[in-house]
């Protein structure tokens, strides 16, 4: 389909979701604050929940400046939180699993923990066995973030200043996150990032879906996924990519004209899936680094007609089918998550590209501030 035929097609599905909410009429996006509770040290955490006229919701809250809620109706105009994670904050501390958090300073893993920057290595916490996975052991989503500001036109950033040396990065990094929720249901999140020296930054979200509601039986195997990339990063065992750009063309990973996530999930004759126990890669985007947000992936669920797209800025897509999840994590409402149960779309720079000359490179240097922009674009398919 050409681009003017997806334009159409998108607003159309935006169109009917507003439609879906029982003739609901447009209202300005509402902004509410609350507790969330307090952590250890008796610090306390606090909500903001962005809502607009036509049943979308977003709850933020500032530890991790997490995305702790995404509420969304289906083609009937039944509501649901479409978000794995946590009701509560000791269980978003105590059992951290990145829920919808915000990601970095290096979001994805670095192998080894280690890189070289201007002839200087730097050695970082080793959190996913042998590599650095998300920022470290104390990546951002571990940490408390100020609220900056409330837009009460429906906007919250939240700041968190990273000092020189945290989690074995150079330079004194102040990092800002801002959610924005529209009246045409869109999340908008942007990340801004200026450092005191040169670093390397690739922050995003990782909230991980269920479009047919958090907890829902069956997951998200029969969600239809489509990814304007045609190439993918493959990786070796400990999930690291290999340097290579390769074709996705007539295997698993071709999600260029759309594919039920099921047909190739489970498909034990591909090594790549063997080694992600799922898919757990980076795809290409055909786009590459672009100044304005463009589609990363688009997600639809056939039983409730919810659809999910996913811009950005930067240069990949992370698909993760949330595959060590093993039925252990007491989620929102009772629901414990297992394989399969939800799926993180997470747009960013190339997993270990600090490593990978050939990659877009993740520095950032004095003066030069670091900017991703992304979107949740939420509609539905009759």
């Amino acid at each position: 389909m050409g681009e003017r035929g997806t334009i159409i097609m998108t607003a159309m599905a935006a169109a009917t979701l507003a439609g879906a909410c029982a003739g609901s009429p447009a209202q300005a996006v509402t902004v509410q604050r609350a507790p969330f509770g307090t952590m250890p040290d008796g610090t306390q955490i606090e909500a903001v929940t962005l809502s607009n006229g036509h049943g979308v919701s977003a709850r933020v809250i500032s530890f991790g400046a997490t995305l702790q809620s995404l509420k969304a109706p289906d083609r009937n105009g039944r509501s649901a939180d479409i978000e794995l994670g946590y009701d509560d904050l000791a269980s978003y501390v105590s059992k951290p699993n990145y829920w919808g958090a915000s990601v970095g300073r290096y979001a994805n893993r670095i192998a080894g923990g280690r890189f070289t920057l201007d002839g200087k290595s730097y050695q970082l916490p080793l959190n996913d066995k042998t590599n650095s996975l998300h920022g470290g052991s104390a990546g951002f989503d571990r940490r408390v973030w100020r609220v900056a500001s409330v837009d009460q036109k429906g906007s919250v950033t939240f700041e968190f200043d990273s000092p020189d040396g945290d989690q074995g990065y150079p330079g004194a990094l102040k990092a800002r996150v801002t959610y924005t929720l529209t009246e045409t249901n869109e999340l908008k999140i942007d990340f801004d990032a200026e450092t005191t020296a040169p670093t390397v930054v690739n922050m995003t979200n990782h909230a991980i879906f269920n479009l047919a509601g958090e907890g829902a039986p069956g997951g998200i195997l029969r969600h239809r996924l489509t990814i304007p990339a045609s190439h993918y990063t493959p990786v070796n065992a400990a999930l690291i990519p290999t340097g290579e750009l390769k074709p996705v063309a007539g295997t698993v990973f071709d999600f260029t004209h759309g594919r039920v996530i099921e047909d190739g999930v489970r498909d034990g004759r591909d090594p790549q899936i063997v080694a992600g126990r799922g898919y757990d890669h980076n795809f290409a985007l055909d786009a590459g680094l672009t100044r304005t947000p463009k589609l990363a992936a688009r997600l639809e669920d056939p039983a409730s007609g919810r659809v999910l797209e996913v811009l950005s800025t930067e240069p990949g897509v992370q698909v993760y089918t949330g595959n060590f999840l093993d039925g252990t994590f007491l989620g929102k409402s009772g629901h414990l998550y297992r394989m399969g149960d939800g799926i993180a779309l997470e747009p960013q720079k190339f997993p270990d590209s600090p490593n990978q000359p050939a990659f877009a490179s993740a520095r950032v240097d004095p003066g030069k501030p670091y900017h991703h922009s992304m979107i949740f674009r939420l509609s539905v398919a009759r």
